[in-house]
């Protein structure tokens, strides 16, 4: 005897023969022989494959071509019969349906089956085959084994592999041409490296089964007679007339339907007219971007192309690509990277974070259709615990953003809620300057293009042509994230522009100008509000329809802007005349003193409330120029009361220091600071100083970096240490100071 193991006992009813490995010793004479399988009294041959571990139980395996996919293979290699024992509901048939590898039903062997099993469902006949192998002697030992067992999604019961009829394409040929739509660069992937998975995919292909035994989807259009003799077309009617079968012979259409990723290749297409060749067709294929997921490149990609190439042909007879660029995004994780499933409970529903649900309903709804009331207790447990109230409402907009901002390309997203928090009080940020806009602007003169404008001067302030200027850079950096396919970092770019500079500093520089500017200043002032706006929304749209839209349809009437909808609108383009450089760099250089002041305020914990005295040593004319033009500004956004200039070689009081490139800033600190607290914070900014030029000396110190590095990197950072050596000086000759005051 063989001593064989199996985890599914039924399953013994179905074999086929015996394997062992073609270099065990242990069974070299057996091979060939033929041995008997026990309860059938079945005459089966002993084989041998490589499929055999040795080194696993016996080595000696059990073959059932009918009931498992291993096995179906080394059946085929074999050229074994199938021997299908189960009905479509899992129960033992009354006799075996005998099917050769060629797929011909074998009326030669013996089919039948012990008529005490016939009708018992699998696992009660498992339970009986057990006990008989016990009572006849033949059973060795039971013992624990750990195995992957499939489940159905739906019904929740294991799923048993059978025989069936399948229809299937030889896509080999399909496949050469496609592969050299990559190779030639006729289709790019983004990531490239993707295009190392569909080649791996597309050279070692196999026939396509592209039937399925669903309830919905395209039915085959296949007919078969009462003799089984099958007719394909597209209707009955077509059948019938193409072979001229009589009405009176009964057709009966195959009840499979098409493999979704077989309709769904068609896609590019057969949307738009195919078969005939509409206008549609004509202008809009071949597509330019397809957007997928990795894990469907060679499902949905891979067939698309070969679809398509084989349907699809341009007037010269050239397989027609379906699209040009395949960007691959990444997959949407948990936070703790792992894959979303509805078997896990871990998957968040679109809607929810738009709309927001409590938690009792979001409870319900992960676990209301779960078979398997141990698997709904972990997943109720698990959703309870992460959202304690439910998940809020978010809108589109933000879930919007937050996908753009975390699509980095070809990597997965860890999906963060906080950072869907944080994108939705984003777009707050954004509804409320556009009321702050609107405020100062509806009803009021806009200058050109707007309905009240009298035909007065514009005169543009330096914080209007900076802001015009870093606008227009903005929509260059942007177009260059969206060629590149960078679509987190035009995320990036939008939110820098608008929450940092538009938000947070242009709004700001605008109000001295709206509550004291001349009326032409004040025009100047409204009428770039409102068209940076308007140009804002149009830079947005893509990412934040709802938003920008209704925002659009507010302030376009002020700008002039045409049309129904923003949808329509064009979209903005980069005008390098209207990069206005020193405009730029003033105001560059204003928001530092107002942060330096700001910052020895935080430092010093002074009210922004109390004015103070600046004095400035080491003052440029440049700076002189740029303090004399924006006094407005230092004095609102600073609550700067005077800026006095230091003569060279005058003496200030004990004073904290803010530096500016060359300048120092220096609040006389009488009545104001803790001695103690400024000693410390000098120490602090001396520690990170000496840490850095520490590393800036290592670098140059080091051969191979300066051998290796261009000249500009290494004057760089010679440019950084003088610098740094500038700074530390002074802050000792502070700190020196305190020292004084402190003594």
């Amino acid at each position: 005897y063989l001593e064989v193991a199996t985890t599914r006992p039924e399953t013994m009813l179905g074999d086929s023969a015996v394997a062992v490995h073609p270099d065990d010793e242990r069974y070299q004479a057996l091979i060939g022989k033929y041995i008997l399988l026990p309860i059938v009294n079945r005459r089966i041959p002993i084989v041998a494959d490589d499929y055999v571990d040795m080194a696993f139980g016996t080595g000696c395996v059990k073959i059932t071509p009918a009931h498992d996919f291993n096995d179906y293979e080394v059946g085929k290699r074999h050229q074994l019969p199938m021997f299908n024992v189960l009905t479509l509901d899992a129960a033992i048939r009354s006799s075996a349906e005998v099917v050769n590898t060629d797929g011909t039903i074998n009326t030669t062997l013996d089919n039948s089956l012990p008529e005490r099993y016939a009708g018992l469902d699998r696992f009660k006949a498992r339970d009986a085959i057990v006990a008989e192998f016990e009572t006849l002697g033949l059973l060795e030992k039971i013992a624990p084994h750990g195995l992957k067992v499939p489940y159905g999604d739906r019904s929740g019961v294991v799923i048993e592999p059978m025989l069936t009829d399948q229809w299937y394409v030889a896509v080999a040929p399909m496949a050469k041409t496609a592969i050299e739509a990559v190779e030639n660069g006729d289709i790019k992937f983004v990531p490239q490296q993707y295009e190392n998975m569909y080649f791996s995919w597309m050279r070692d292909i196999q026939d396509w089964c592209i039937s399925r035994q669903l309830w919905w989807g395209h039915r085959i259009p296949a007919w078969y007679d009462a003799n089984g003799k099958v007719y394909v077309g597209r209707t009955e009617a077509e059948v019938r007339a193409k072979h001229n079968i009589d009405d009176a012979i009964a057709l009966r259409q195959d009840e499979d339907v098409l493999d979704t990723w077989f309709s769904s290749a068609l896609w590019t297409f057969s949307t738009l007219g195919w078969p005939d060749n509409v206008e549609d067709l004509k202008t809009f294929h071949p597509t330019d971007v397809l957007v997928t997921g990795f894990d469907i490149i060679f499902f949905w990609v891979a067939r698309m192309i070969m679809m398509t190439m084989h349907f699809i042909k341009d007037e010269d007879g050239k397989p027609q690509v379906p699209f040009k660029t395949v960007y691959v995004t990444g997959l949407i994780r948990d936070e703790a990277g792992n894959k979303m499933s509805k078997s896990k409970g871990n998957v968040l529903d679109p809607l929810d974070m738009i709309d927001g649900i409590d938690l009792e309903t979001l409870v319900e709804k992960r676990t209301g259709n779960m078979m398997q009331p141990q698997l709904a207790a972990k997943i109720e447990k698990s959703t309870r615990k992460e959202f304690e109230n439910g998940i809020e409402a978010h809108g589109t907009d933000a879930l919007r953003f937050t996908l753009a901002a975390m699509a980095s390309t070809g990597r997965d997203i860890n999906w963060d809620m906080k950072r869907l928090d944080g994108y939705r009080s984003f777009c707050n940020k954004l509804w409320n300057a556009s009321r702050y806009v609107l405020m100062n602007t509806e009803g009021q003169d806009c200058g050109p293009n707007s309905p009240d404008y009298q035909g007065g001067e514009v005169e543009l302030s330096l914080a209007d042509r900076w802001i015009i200027g870093l606008f227009n850079q903005t929509v260059k950096t942007y177009d260059e994230h969206m060629a590149s396919y960078r679509f987190d970092l035009a995320a990036n770019t939008l939110y820098e522009f608008t929450w940092n500079q538009f938000c947070d500093w242009y709004l700001e520089l605008t109000k001295p100008v709206l509550q004291n500017g001349t009326e032409a200043q004040m025009r100047g002032t409204r009428h770039t509000l409102v068209n940076v706006l308007e140009a804002m929304q149009r830079l947005m749209h893509p990412m934040m329809p709802y938003i920008t839209e209704t925002i659009w349809q507010r302030v376009k009437p002020l700008t002039g802007a045409q049309g129904d909808t923003i949808m329509l609108a064009p979209f903005p383009a980069f005008d390098a005349a209207k990069v206005d450089a020193t405009a730029m760099a003033d105001l560059e250089w204003v928001k530092q003193v107002i942060v330096a002041v700001r910052n020895i305020r935080a430092e010093l914990n002074i009210a922004p409330s109390k004015p103070l005295n600046a004095l400035l040593r080491g003052v440029s004319a440049q700076d002189k120029a740029r303090i004399e033009a924006n006094q407005a500004f230092f004095t609102t956004l600073a609550r700067l009361e005077s800026m006095t200039i230091l003569a060279e070689g005058e003496t200030a009081p004990m004073s904290t220091t803010g530096l500016i490139g060359e300048m120092e800033l220096l609040i006389p600190m009488a009545g104001l600071v803790d001695v103690a607290a400024e000693m410390a914070r000098i120490d602090k900014q001396l520690e990170k100083i000496v840490q850095e030029i520490a590393r800036i000396e290592g670098k140059l110190s080091n051969e191979g970096f300066v051998a290796k590095a261009p000249p500009a990197v290494i004057d760089k950072e010679r440019a950084k240490m003088a610098d740094l050596s500038r700074d530390m000086e002074k802050l000792n000759e502070q700190k020196a100071e305190f020292a004084k005051l402190e003594a």
